[in-house]
């Protein structure tokens, strides 16, 4: 009884052992299987962005706050950090409802506010007061009317609450020519990639669940027992030429000579 038990200790923990250097010649004696998944990844990610996914154009803006304090001749270490610590709040500024709703107004859009702030991102350079406000549309030329109109109202806003002298356009916004996403040659190298991970996951799960007894070693391995002899099968054999079947009357001859 406890030689059985054993037995079966000794079993389970052989199902949970992976030969590495077998796993990599199952691997490699598919490697075709592999490379064809990688390619049909890349295909599906290439049709697929090309007809599910709807291409987006980004376009840029750039405003500089100048400070009251700005226009003296002496600017201090404690004015610069003041005016960055201001910059985050006409970040903030810039998707405020007040200026959200008066492009909307302006331009007439079907939109509501908090769809459009969706379409609206802001940052700032570390240590500068440069607000850079990007706008991304499936339109090109809508996504250039509403950066130019966002920059054109919160210039407006941070004049009148922040009491800022004056901000001063540093870049227009720009009519983009080509989509800004989606990246058709990363969703490529993305697809080809899960195709690869996709394909070695199934050939892996296949090689971990094959129980079958290939060579005599397994028989001992597996089994416990000693194998007297093996019976080499040829996968083919090899077909004998074709006969010509004789007439049924030239049979009857060829009998009685």
């Amino acid at each position: 009884m406890n030689q059985e038990r054993l037995m079966d200790q000794e079993i389970d923990n052989d199902e949970i052992t992976i030969d590495l250097t077998e796993l990599f010649m199952a691997l490699w004696s598919r490697l075709h299987i592999i490379l064809m998944a990688g390619v049909l990844g890349a295909l599906i990610a290439f049709v697929g962005t090309n007809l599910l996914v709807t291409p987006m154009y980004t376009s840029e803006t750039k405003v500089y706050v100048l400070t009251r304090s700005d226009s003296t001749a002496g600017i201090t270490y404690n004015d610069l950090q003041m005016g960055t610590q201001l910059t985050q709040d006409y970040m903030q500024l810039v998707t405020s409802r007040p200026v959200l709703e008066q492009v909307i107004a302006v331009l007439n859009l079907d939109m509501e506010p908090g769809q459009l702030k969706d379409m609206i991102s802001v940052e700032t350079p570390e240590g500068t007061r440069i607000l850079s406000i990007r706008v991304q549309s499936e339109d090109p030329k809508q996504a250039k009317e509403i950066a130019d109109a966002v920059r054109d109202s919160v210039s407006i806003q941070i004049t009148e609450i922040m009491d800022a002298d004056a901000v001063n356009t540093v870049e227009e916004g720009n009519l983009p020519t080509s989509p800004s996403s989606p990246s058709i040659p990363k969703n490529i190298a993305i697809g080809a990639l899960l195709g690869l991970i996709l394909a070695m996951g199934v050939i892996t799960l296949i090689f971990i669940l094959d129980d079958t007894i290939k060579t005599p070693d397994d028989v001992e391995h597996y089994l416990g027992l000693n194998t007297l002899t093996s019976i080499p099968i040829s996968e083919g054999m090899k077909k004998g030429k074709k006969v010509k079947k004789l007439p049924e009357k030239q049979m009857m001859r060829n009998m009685k000579r």
